[in-house]
């Protein structure tokens, strides 16, 4: 039983980045790493609903990741009103999940509270720089990352949502977040309609280092990949043809810098400010 959940675990690490560590036995919990390693996005779903009260236990399982320094600067919104979910879509009509999904969750960051005590306290709050917006987004992105994982061992599928930084101002009032909160991030939750599809991802000799920070040979790494990928999962569709052209080879990084060459969430700096966050 041990050799064959090592070589599953194994087997997967190989689908995923194409090579896997020199892992001699199964560590304890090698299933439950395994399922983690060959997690799927979710963006179709089936239309049974999903129980609320399970939505709210992922949250608090969620919530009760690791935190930076105790702060606890992670707020979870549950969009239930069918009104709010269709301005929610309106604003972002490109992304489905906001009124398609079973469920649909904003992951917000929060430094509020923290700065509230120091008024209670009338006390001057001496940290008023760019820390804060950061430590408040790292905190966010842990919570996200911890109901994914939590949403997976119930059988939910989920599909994060960035756009809706794309029109943050807009979904802050809408969400009615004060100073010092805004949305990281949507989630798309649901009883998933078919097995998903594993996302090949970039080599572990590119984005795991030892000691020292290493590009050697980065190039030619990010081009394996390329192939690599397009082998097992190419893209349906080419970005921005008229622009670019029709690459007869067209892999991971053609598509990054097709789709980053339009400027995306310029005015993201100037709505943080209008937050309250400082940039220095």
């Amino acid at each position: 039983m041990e050799v064959v959940l090592l070589d599953r675990l194994l087997e997967i690490l190989r689908a995923r980045f194409g090579s896997a560590p020199a892992l001699q036995a199964a560590p304890e919990g090698a299933e439950v790493l395994a399922a983690m390693a060959d997690r799927r996005v979710m963006r179709r779903y089936t239309d049974n609903p999903v129980d609320p009260a399970l939505l709210e236990t992922l949250c608090a399982v969620a919530l009760a990741a690791p935190s930076k320094s105790d702060l606890q600067q992670a707020d979870i919104i549950i969009i239930s009103g069918q009104a709010q979910r269709e301005k929610l879509h309106a604003l972002i009509p490109d992304n489905p999940w906001a009124r398609e999904a079973p469920a649909f969750l904003v992951f917000c960051a929060n430094n509020r509270r923290h700065r509230l005590a120091f008024e209670w306290r009338q006390q001057p709050f001496v940290n008023d720089h760019l820390d804060p917006l950061f430590n408040a987004s790292v905190d966010a992105g842990i919570v996200l990352a911890t109901f994914i994982a939590a949403a997976d061992r119930v059988g939910l599928g989920a599909c994060p949502v960035s756009a809706i930084r794309n029109r943050a101002a807009e979904v802050s009032e809408l969400l009615g977040l004060p100073d010092h909160v805004f949305p990281v991030a949507g989630l798309g939750v649901g009883w998933p309609s078919f097995a998903g599809v594993m996302s090949p991802r970039l080599g572990l000799d590119v984005t795991v280092h030892h000691d020292r920070y290493d590009e050697s040979g980065l190039r030619d790494k990010i081009a394996d990949y390329d192939r690599r990928r397009a082998a097992v999962q190419p893209y349906a569709t080419q970005r921005y043809t008229e622009r670019f052209g029709q690459a007869e080879a067209y892999g991971w990084s053609e598509d990054k810098v097709r789709q980053y060459s339009v400027p995306e969430r310029a005015d993201f700096g100037a709505f943080i400010r209008r937050k309250g966050f400082k940039a220095d």
